[in-house]
């Protein structure tokens, strides 16, 4: 199967699951928010996706090794499994808000969810052009240098820091207050993962360490 192929399926394959974590907890597909949701998120994949198609067909062939089987030491695989689960409950559990109006949550609050959405797939199409080592995996690239230019002269995980961003909006757009208490398991598996990639980078990448003295945060400019 040809990479665009497997890139437009894996979407696709992605969006349904969704689809199924959100319609089938919430009993409904009278769910306004989740079908707004898949629609932006589906399509903001969708640009990247194009995107790499025509400017980066390498990383997105490496985009695509993802998730806990596809991580190479055991830390990984399970800072990954904690990832994922949460990323389930960032759906699962306001589609039982939708289904049993445990929040109410302004149409102003649900479009600011929308927005932190969008807002996290642009830093991370603006990483993604920035980087071109900018794999799912932590591994090294062959050639592979270190970036620290555009985003990565503010922080050294500018990716993560879209992904946060992203994240926080999902339960909000969504219409759950409830949902946000999925960002906490979702934080420590991030943080995790951070902490872990650097250290990895610091030993086999040349020239990590110094990049780390030059640019002091990791996450949030001023903060970490």
């Amino acid at each position: 199967m040809s990479l665009n192929a497997r890139a437009f399926g894996g979407l696709l394959f992605m969006l349904i699951v969704m689809g199924a974590l959100l319609f089938v907890p919430a009993g409904t597909l009278r769910y306004g928010q989740a079908w707004v949701f898949l629609a932006l998120y589906g399509g903001l994949g969708l640009a990247t996706t194009l995107y790499l198609m025509k400017d980066d067909r390498s990383l997105l062939e490496r985009r695509m090794r993802s998730g806990p089987r596809a991580e190479e030491r055991a830390s990984q695989k399970i800072i990954m499994s904690l990832a994922q689960a949460a990323f389930v409950a960032l759906l699962v559990v306001p589609a039982l808000d939708h289904r049993w109006h445990w929040s109410v949550v302004p149409a102003y609050a649900v479009f600011g969810g929308d927005v932190l959405v969008a807002l996290g797939w642009t830093i991370i199409l603006l990483v993604l052009r920035e980087n071109t080592f900018g794999s799912a995996t932590i591994e090294l690239a062959p050639e592979q240098r270190v970036v620290s230019t555009g985003p990565y002269a503010q922080v050294r995980h500018p990716m993560y820091a879209g992904a946060l961003i992203l994240l926080l909006g999902i339960p909000i757009a969504l219409g759950s207050w409830w949902g946000l208490l999925a960002i906490a398991p979702m934080l420590a598996a991030l943080i995790l993962r951070l902490l872990d990639e650097e250290r990895f980078l610091a030993k086999n990448l040349p020239g990590y360490s110094e990049y780390r003295e030059k640019v002091k945060y990791r996450l949030v400019p001023f903060i970490w």
